[in-house]
């Protein structure tokens, strides 16, 4: 079993990121690369091929601003080994709404504008499908990559007037692949505040 640990950002990470990526718990063969891009739906692309190339069988992504518990990649790997080809943990927007990274509704319209709906109202400590997520903290089957690389040319290209995260669950949905989250996987969003779910409940 072979993971890629996936992390495009900018010229720096913040330190608390820096600090969960060594307290991480690892299994298996586990590679970690960090793509420095201002465009980051080239960079995503660019490590979905990094993984298909180095025959990962999964990709782990973590932004350069998340906290995230050690025993992260070892639940996300359990969903894997379950059939599950996407699965993200629980996090929320480091801006005031805190609003969870999760979406109940996605889709195009005739024009090809997309639209979408917060999913406020998550299940607690509950794995559920989901129409769509971020990628601050997100495993997926790497022959997901290669499906929609195959299909549409690109993963992550933003379309419709969404952004790259939104753009790739559009289409994996589309190629018939289902997105789960697993909020008992808990992530903290490094801000002016560390954002998590306990900030998100106070501000409702």
């Amino acid at each position: 079993m072979k993971t890629l640990i996936a992390v495009p950002c900018m010229d720096m990470v913040a330190a608390p990121f820096a600090q969960s990526l060594a307290a991480l718990n690892k299994q298996g063969d586990c590679i970690i690369s960090f793509l420095i891009g201002s465009l980051i739906y080239q960079s995503r692309d660019n490590l979905a091929i990094q993984a298909i190339r180095e025959q990962c069988d999964y990709v782990m992504w973590f932004d350069s601003d998340m906290i995230f518990p050690p025993n992260t990649l070892m639940k996300m790997l359990d969903h894997m080994k379950e059939g599950r080809d996407i699965v993200t943990g629980l996090y929320f927007r480091r801006r005031n709404p805190f609003t969870p990274v999760l979406f109940s509704k996605l889709e195009e319209n005739e024009e090809g504008v997309c639209s979408w709906a917060d999913y406020n109202d998550y299940p607690k400590n509950s794995v559920f499908e989901i129409a769509g997520c971020g990628f601050g903290c997100c495993i997926v089957k790497t022959e997901v990559f290669a499906d929609l690389l195959g299909k549409y040319g690109s993963c992550f290209t933003p379309f419709g007037g969404v952004g790259e995260d939104l753009a790739f669950s559009m289409r994996a949905r589309e190629a018939g692949h289902k997105i789960w989250c697993d909020s008992t996987i808990k992530c903290g969003h490094v801000g002016q505040v560390i954002v998590n779910e306990k900030v998100y409940e106070s501000t409702k």
